[in-house]
């Protein structure tokens, strides 16, 4: 028995979720169900209004870029947060005559679900401090006993050649070979204790530590990369060490990922406090696209970093623009020790 158009359209309207369409001028064809936890507006203001009317300017661009993912074949599994509400919101082609004319779009409210997402992230980031103490323990090692030994191996060296006599050419050139072998092996020690060791920044500043991550980073990175730090910016270490970590995850991800030419790295003083801005003009991505994994590893370390020591973290990305990874400080909110 065929099922009616009006049963059809009471059963998507009274479902527990959100239905739509969109044609390739992006106008709402229909929207059935609850439209506002997700648009913010009733489905009766929606229906038969083009995006850029019916939302404002930043969710109509955020669509305009998913709606041509859609008509050209793609299906997307987005994850929107509204508040303290979760929903997750499948898109995919609709076909009439064997041609794509619009893109479908159904929305499920799994608040309940995030509970358990959210248990998920605090095991991963409780892995992840576990990780920076072996970290750092690695590098007070490196930095304090292998370090200083070579060090005093090095004087040791310098007290032999003093002895050697100058006509034992022969001798003398090994020393000088071993000398030399050493003084790499002490550079190697040295920059690998900075990688791995936070107070690498309280140690050198932050304008020191991010120029050295620059040159370690500079052969990856297919085009520029410019750091620009405000020279009489004055942040309490701990702050320091978060917005470095936060940049050399931004960056990392920008390297692997974004296929991008310019990578530009600002800090910045404000009237409260500091900011942080890591720009590329790479591809771009969709925050809340799950299928491409937009919240991998890496934003859950710079959201670790940013929650230990008091920051906000904001990331604005879009196919045209690439990606800007922002954090700010702020004197008046403080931050944790």
């Amino acid at each position: 028995m065929p099922v009616s158009h009006d049963l059809l359209v009471g059963f998507l309207e009274q479902s527990q979720g959100c239905h739509w369409a969109l044609d390739s001028g992006a106008v709402f064809q229909f929207v059935l169900g609850d439209a506002v936890p997700l648009f913010g507006k009733p489905a009766v203001e929606l229906a038969g209004r083009e995006i850029g009317e019916a939302l404002d300017a930043e969710a109509a661009g955020i669509w305009r870029e998913r709606l041509a993912k859609i008509l050209g074949g793609e299906c997307l599994q987005l994850r929107e947060r509204r508040g303290d509400r979760v929903w997750y919101v499948f898109c995919f082609p609709v076909r009439v005559g064997g041609e794509i004319c619009y893109a479908g779009a159904t929305g499920r409210e799994v608040t309940a679900l995030a509970t358990a997402e959210q248990e998920l992230r605090n095991t991963v980031l409780g892995s992840l401090r576990q990780q920076q103490f072996e970290r750092t323990s690695i590098a007070r090692f490196l930095h304090d006993s292998v370090g200083q030994n070579l060090t005093a191996l090095g004087l040791q060296i310098d007290l032999i050649r003093m002895d050697v006599p100058d006509s034992s050419t022969e001798p003398m050139a090994r020393l000088r070979e071993v000398q030399k072998l050493l003084e790499q092996i002490m550079a190697e020690v040295r920059d690998y204790s900075y990688a791995l060791n936070p107070s690498a920044v309280e140690r050198a500043g932050l304008r020191a530590a991010l120029d050295r991550m620059g040159a370690r980073l500079r052969d990856r990175i297919p085009g520029t990369l410019r750091i620009n730090v405000d020279p009489s910016l004055r942040i309490e270490p701990h702050i320091a060490s978060a917005l470095y970590h936060i940049a050399e995850e931004a960056v990392d991800n920008a390297v692997q990922h974004a296929g991008c030419s310019s990578i530009e790295i600002a800090v910045k003083s404000t009237r409260n406090g500091a900011t942080l801005e890591v720009r590329d003009n790479g591809r771009g991505f969709d925050p809340s696209d799950l299928q491409n994994g937009s919240r991998g590893l890496g934003l859950l370390s710079m959201e670790h970093h940013a929650a230990e020591a008091g920051l906000e973290l904001e990331i604005q990305s879009s196919r045209a623009t690439g990606t800007s990874i922002s954090a700010f400080y702020s004197k008046d909110r403080g931050g944790k020790k």
